[in-house]
């Protein structure tokens, strides 16, 4: 970009950092600003905070870990939640988070661009209305901003109902219909046992190996369990004692054609980001055979799929279970810090901080969790250089007398 003039189109000057992204990660960080003494702002695309929770997740879900292990930094939930909460009761604790903390994110804000112009030393954010400037960026639209639509040959052709998980509600509209669910991870299972429990017929693709474990263990979260032991023992222990006591509680998965990956949970988890299915039903309608496991689809046809068995099936809908991505290659600009797949390049746990007043928050592939350290590591960061910037920022505005013709403090 060039250099800062006057005559630009209109912007607006923010006397803070600007945060892209009103989540979950979003939230927690502008709240631990704001607990050290620094002002910021949310640029928001979607019309209110968390909007993939909101908008684009279905019905029947729920959090997969307990609710100590899913709660933002400086604020818990209320004691009379649920071990594992709602979606409705986390957006609930969410639009509480964001009241308790006063922020107000600037909503229906698409960023087009945001670039670090090297000549004036400042962020420049672009949505449709305005041109944004500060000294400090963090990027909070996380690992999962947008849907994952696989390129699978024929799938322009099929006449049925095509969707993904990101559409779906409930089984209540497939009733009786024979279903294929593309995908066998958290929300592939998910969506598969809402179907059953709607008389539905799903039949769910499982192409590659997964690990499956029980929620709970001992009626502990596994989660918890896991967290607890890996203070004590290294990491290939732990996944050995996960997969002990999986293949005791829920059998082989092999024999259903659900085979395990050769790595452990936890160190695949670490390695590639692939989270392990916690089980919450759907395994025992599979072995029931009311969640028919089929093999990779080799093409889509008018009226079903071909599978790479050779086999073909008729269905009335394919709902694609093929997860999320991030969307930061689209926008972001003039930076080598993230790569192609939109995720810092330097790994967990120091990805949170990049060159020019750069951050990033929920790109750790480690959930909630995550994003509290992240935005805990931010936070720190720059309320140090917010003590020594302050004095410009104010004198910035007042010596240049801005007009709303030219652009405005916030």
């Amino acid at each position: 970009m060039g250099s800062c003039k006057e005559e630009e189109p209109k912007w607006l000057w923010v006397n803070g950092p600007i945060i892209v992204g009103a989540g979950p990660s979003g939230l927690a960080v502008s709240a631990c600003l704001k607990e050290n003494g620094v002002p910021s702002l949310i640029l928001e695309r979607s019309d209110c905070i968390a909007s993939l929770w909101q908008q684009k997740t279905y019905d029947r879900l729920k959090l997969h870990l307990p609710k100590q292990f899913c709660q933002l930094p400086l604020f818990d939930f209320p004691k009379n939640f649920p071990k594992y909460p709602t979606k409705h009761q986390f957006i609930s604790y969410l639009e509480s988070y964001a009241n308790h903390f006063s922020i107000t994110p600037k909503f229906k804000q698409s960023v087009k661009v945001a670039e670090f112009d090297e000549v004036c030393g400042f962020w420049k954010v672009q949505t449709q209305d305005f041109q944004y400037l500060s000294k400090w960026l963090i990027v909070a639209t996380g690992e999962n901003a947008e849907a994952v639509i696989p390129e699978i040959p024929g799938i322009d052709k099929f006449k049925g109902r095509l969707m993904h998980t990101s559409v779906y509600k409930t089984g209540t509209e497939f009733i009786n219909q024979r279903v294929l669910v593309i995908g066998c991870g958290n929300s592939g299972m998910e969506v598969s046992l809402d179907l059953c429990r709607h008389n539905a017929i799903p039949h769910m693709v499982v192409r590659n190996s997964v690990h499956i474990l029980p929620r709970e263990m001992f009626g502990i979260s596994t989660f918890s369990i896991a967290m607890a032991l890996l203070k004590w023992m290294p990491l290939r222990i732990v996944d050995k004692f996960l997969l002990l006591v999986a293949n005791l509680t829920l059998g082989s998965t092999d024999k259903l054609g659900l085979r395990r990956p050769k790595t452990g949970p936890l160190e695949l988890k670490n390695a590639t980001g692939k989270t392990p299915v916690l089980d919450v039903g759907a395994l025992s309608q599979i072995k029931t055979g009311k969640i028919q496991i089929m093999p990779g689809v080799k093409e889509i046809t008018k009226i079903g799929a071909r599978f790479l068995d050779g086999k073909e099936g008729e269905f009335d809908s394919i709902i694609l279970a093929t997860g999320y991505k991030s969307n930061v290659p689209s926008w972001f600009k003039g930076s080598d810090f993230f790569t192609e797949q939109g995720m810092p390049k330097t790994p967990f746990p120091n990805g949170w901080k990049g060159e020019n007043g750069l951050y990033t928050v929920g790109f750790t592939r480690r959930g909630i969790l995550g994003t509290a350290n992240d935005a805990k590591n931010i936070a720190k960061d720059i309320s140090e250089q917010w003590r020594e910037f302050k004095g410009f920022c104010k004198n910035f505005c007042t010596t240049r007398n801005l007009s709303d013709s030219q652009g405005i403090c916030i």
